[in-house]
């Protein structure tokens, strides 16, 4: 009876490890939504001299030199943005962006929508501005996010990281069509993801990120051009 406790023992043992051995669930595939048909047209969504088309914070957007600046001197307890009054799904935007003071990221958002209600206090809060949905960030945390989502979402930052700038002028190309985002800095392709979850993708306005801060941060954005229902299926700023 004595061996009994022992037996026992490497039974358990034996059970764990196999339970361990155990190949994980394979990850489901995201479906492949095919890209919306539309009317392609190509424009310019800044004039090089106002942010007419435009919506956000007056004092923390304006334009110097025919460059959108983004501003804060105060801290910022939510990130806000500078939104296109019209909304969009399948497209191509073009644009140079720089971080011109702070090491925190920037981005551009789109496929959700404006969110002020992610504060008690939206007024002193100044959430009035601010997006819940996908987001292409650039330049210190590279990758894609989920605001008010799902967060930080599965893609490989190291190819942007590569190919950015960290303060100086970034060339940014962002194909978005059916549940594919495609990303491209500076000549090189850094992003191909497919969301698995395509009902989260609406027609929504494109948002430039000013982020969440407790120091004084400067970001700039010139160019700014948008295709919609691209003709062309492929990164075309790519070398």
């Amino acid at each position: 009876m004595r061996y009994l406790p022992i037996v026992f023992s490497l039974l358990i043992a034996g059970v764990a490890a196999a339970q361990e051995k155990k190949e994980a669930p394979p990850k489901k595939e995201a479906p492949v939504v095919k890209p919306l048909e539309g009317k392609s047209e190509t424009k310019h969504l800044f004039d090089g001299k106002t942010l007419d088309g435009w919506e956000g914070y007056s004092d923390l957007w304006s334009v110097k030199d025919g460059v959108i600046v983004g501003a804060n001197e105060k801290p910022l307890k939510f990130s806000t943005y500078l939104l296109t009054k019209d909304k969009y799904t399948d497209f191509r935007l073009t644009f140079a962006t720089k971080l011109a003071k702070s090491e925190m990221h920037s981005g551009i958002s789109f496929w959700g929508s404006v969110k002020p209600d992610v504060s008690k206090d939206p007024e002193a809060d100044r959430t009035k501005h601010t997006y819940a949905g996908h987001l292409v960030m650039f330049p210190s945390g590279y990758g894609l996010y989920d605001l008010f989502g799902r967060n930080s979402l599965p893609v490989d930052s190291a190819p942007a990281k590569k190919a950015g700038k960290q303060h100086d002028w970034n060339n940014v190309e962002i194909l978005a069509q059916g549940n594919r985002i495609r990303v491209a800095i500076n000549g090189a392709a850094v992003v191909d993801w497919r969301d698995p979850l395509p009902d989260r993708i609406k027609a929504a306005p494109v948002g430039l990120q000013l982020h969440s801060n407790s120091v004084p941060q400067e970001v700039q954005f010139k160019g700014l051009t948008i295709e919609t229902f691209p003709k062309e299926d492929k990164l075309l700023t790519v070398k």
